[in-house]
C-alpha cells in the first residue's frame, strides 16, 4: 500500500479525527501543515477551487478527496 498525503492545519478538528482514524486503521500517511508550507496551501487551493479546505487527502495516483471519511480513503486505496 502506498502512502497518502494529508494536508491539514493544527487547529482543524476534522484533520485530528481523520489522522487518528488512519493511524488506528494502519493506513500510512504523510501529514503536511499548510500553514507552515505556502506551496502546500497553494496546492490545496488548486484542488478545492481556491479554498484552503482541510483535510485534503492526495493519493499516490494523484487524485484527491476533501474531508473524506476513513471508509472513503480505505476504499480508494484498495481500488
Amino acid at each position: 500500500m502506498n502512502t497518502v498525503t494529508m494536508y491539514s492545519t493544527p487547529w482543524c478538528g476534522y484533520c485530528h479525527r481523520l489522522k487518528g482514524q488512519l493511524k488506528r486503521a494502519g493506513i500510512e500517511f504523510t501529514e503536511v501543515d499548510i500553514e507552515q508550507q505556502p506551496e502546500a496551501a497553494q496546492l490545496v487551493e488548486k484542488i478545492n477551487n481556491g479554498n484552503q479546505t482541510v483535510p485534503t487527502v492526495v493519493f499516490p495516483d494523484g487524485t484527491a478527496m476533501t474531508n473524506p471519511s476513513l471508509a472513503q480513503v480505505a476504499e480508494k486505496l484498495v481500488a
